[in-house]
């Protein structure tokens, strides 16, 4: 992206808005409607926040609360370039009662600027999740991703982290009975009897993936024996639950290091 860019992206949840820059601009004291989380990418900011002058380089997240007074300038000649998610109250709202289990509806970002690797690789998830062309489909994986990443930054999301194996054993069912069934996170955590944001946290912990990860597992586990038994690729793709070849193969190469036709071809 060039020097003094903003560019906006398709956001494919409403009520958050998707935005990466790379610039030099310095901005004057401002105040967004929405909950800002984002991640420097290169280059350094010092900016004013609700807790004093607060200073962000390279890999370092950065937040602001709805209604709180912020600025920004680079720190250095070469700018700074940043990827932002903007999430409507509404969208905060919802997650922290869920990941609190119903105690409260409220929460806020307490860190305007910190450095956290995994909070980041979280971040880098679902802002992947949320503007990939492939977005439309990723339903299960936005949730989870927006739940992990607030749990980890809204002062109300401590959630105990007690194992629950059963329940996430009835989830994991759930899927193993049929992965290409169109479930939502909201259908595994009914299943479970746990809020959303128990179910990806408990399930990752027992399982070693994510309830969306796990989908697309099977998925791809069940491709790879029809593509096995001769089926044609097109049809494979469809018949294990994929929204096309294309995105069949994607996870295949991932998954197994060959393509499916390749495959096809060593299976014949």
């Amino acid at each position: 992206m060039a020097k003094g860019q903003f560019r906006m992206l398709r956001s494919a949840v409403a009520g958050i808005d998707a935005v990466e820059a790379d610039t030099r601009h310095s901005f004057a004291r401002h105040t967004h409607d929405q909950f800002g989380i984002g991640l420097i990418y290169q280059g350094a900011q010092k900016s004013l926040s609700g807790r004093g002058m607060v200073e962000a380089g390279a890999g370092d997240m950065i937040t602001v609360n709805p209604g709180e007074v912020h600025d920004g300038a680079p720190i250095g000649d070469a700018g700074r370039s940043w990827r932002m998610l903007y999430l409507d109250p509404s969208v905060v709202s919802a997650a922290a009662e869920d990941i609190s289990h119903g105690w409260t509806s409220a929460g806020e970002f307490t860190a305007p600027a910190f450095h956290d690797a995994e909070t980041a690789k979280q971040f880098r998830a679902l802002f992947a999740a949320l503007t990939a062309p492939t977005a439309h489909d990723e339903t299960i994986r936005q949730e989870e991703g927006l739940l992990l990443l607030l749990g980890s930054l809204l002062a109300t999301g401590r959630a105990q982290r007690s194992q629950k194996q059963a329940a996430v054993t009835s989830a994991k069912m759930m899927i193993d009975d049929d992965p290409t069934a169109p479930i939502t996170l909201a259908d595994l955590a009914t299943e479970a009897g746990l809020s959303r944001f128990q179910l990806v946290r408990h399930f990752a912990k027992a399982v070693g993936l994510t309830p969306h990860a796990y989908i697309v597992q099977r998925r791809i586990d069940l491709a790879r024996r029809l593509i096995g038994k001769g089926m044609p690729l097109a049809e494979a793709a469809f018949a294990a639950g994929f929204a096309d070849q294309s995105h069949m193969t994607r996870v295949f190469v991932s998954k197994y290091g060959l393509s499916p036709g390749v495959y096809a071809e060593a299976a014949r």
